[in-house]
């Protein structure tokens, strides 16, 4: 899957909402996809979106 090496070299940016080191929530952004890991256990994994299925997503949460 090209979306998850094109994560490998982005840039992580960690949750303004982050907070204490309790709830650490990091994302990278790319042409075509969107991850979404914890910032404490960046060994557990990496939730990918398409770039219009997170688009579709935030779009839901701001109704």
């Amino acid at each position: 899957m090209r979306e998850l090496a094109e994560l490998a070299d982005a840039r992580w940016i960690t949750s303004s909402y982050s907070s204490s080191g309790v709830n650490c929530v990091e994302v990278a952004v790319t042409p075509r996809a969107v991850g979404v890991r914890d910032s404490k256990n960046r060994a557990a994994g990496t939730l990918t979106f398409h770039t219009r299925t997170w688009s579709n997503f935030l779009d839901h949460l701001k109704r």
